[in-house]
């Protein structure tokens, strides 16, 4: 599926269709997802006759998305009855943590993992971010005005991670100036990512990082922090975004491992630089894209879930172990 097969028609049916609409984004959310879902929330309020109402499961989101609009309008439960479910970068339905079943949804991700879950699934695993879909998808039929540009601009910069990944080309440029030329502010929104740090997102990189592990002639390289760790440093889940990338910079490294102990379990974000790890996300009850994928296993240890990962990677022969 690309921009020019994705079904506007059939999405502008059912949103036209839909007397009440609840915008979905999976749980401890990212950029791209809370992004997306906000940008499409800015789209569809701008009709006031539609009931709109924007979810996320999870109580703590990241505080140094607040700048973005609507971001205050996030509701922790879905109060519509039979509304029309539109889902933002969640690529099984599992994700997004609330009982949906019968209900009818639209299903808007870019990862190559998702299961198609919805009535109507625009899934482009091509396109470097969801924002960027959701982009292709609206854009014919809705004035994309300065607050969705703004969404969809700051799902976009953080899923590139500035630009940087292999999933940026000559499109995700010209969709980022006209995103810029609709309203978004480029150096203000790279603020918000760049020099608002909370102390705590210091704190438990610094313990991330004191028990680097490389494995396999420096092929391979773990970073852990345990519920100690993070309970001393106060850190949140969006604090330790980006921890994974650190192990990834190294010259040596091929696939990056950042392991955290949570309450449900030791959740796991993987990286490489071009190694397929969503095979190994996929192995162990997890999805992602080829060089960024994630998994979460409830019933080992720290050390035994990161033994279990490192077995699988050998044994998907995803290293080189002359």
């Amino acid at each position: 599926m690309h921009s020019d097969t994705l079904p506007h028609e059939a999405v502008k049916v059912k949103i036209d269709r839909a007397e009440s609409i609840t915008i979905l984004s999976h749980l401890n959310p990212d950029a791209d997802a809370l992004g997306t879902a906000l940008g499409i929330y800015a789209l569809l309020t701008q009709d006031k006759s539609k009931r709109v109402e924007i979810v996320n499961a999870s109580i703590v989101l990241p505080l140094h998305l607040d700048f973005l609009p609507y971001f205050k309008k996030i509701k922790h439960q879905i109060d519509y009855k039979n509304s029309l479910i539109i889902s933002c970068d969640c690529g099984s339905i599992d994700r997004l943590g609330f009982d949906l079943l019968g209900r009818d949804i639209i299903n808007i991700d870019h990862h190559k993992s998702n299961t198609n879950y919805g009535s109507i699934n625009c899934v482009v695993p091509e396109y470097a971010a969801s924002s960027q879909v959701a982009f292709a998808l609206f854009r014919p039929f809705f004035n994309i005005d300065a607050k969705a540009a703004t969404c969809f601009y700051t799902a976009l910069l953080s899923d590139t991670r500035y630009f940087t990944t292999s999933s940026v080309n000559e499109e995700v440029f010209t969709v980022a100036k006209e995103l810029v030329s609709l309203g978004a502010k480029p150096d203000e929104i790279a603020c918000h990512f760049t020099q608002r740090r909370p102390l705590s997102s210091l704190r438990i990189l610094e313990r991330a990082l004191a028990s680097l592990a490389l494995k396999h002639e420096a092929q391979i390289a773990i970073l852990s922090v345990s519920k100690e760790d993070i309970a001393a440093t106060g850190a949140t889940i969006s604090d330790m975004e980006g921890i994974a990338d650190y192990a990834r910079s190294l010259a040596t490294v091929e696939i990056a491992i950042f392991a955290m102990e949570l309450d449900e379990g030791i959740r796991i974000s993987m990286r490489s630089k071009k190694v397929d790890v969503s095979k190994v996300a996929l192995a162990l009850g997890g999805g992602g894209h080829k060089v960024a994928a994630g998994f979460t296993l409830t019933q080992y240890s720290l050390q035994t879930s990161i033994d279990i990962i490192l077995n699988k990677i050998i044994e998907l022969g995803l290293i080189n172990e002359e």
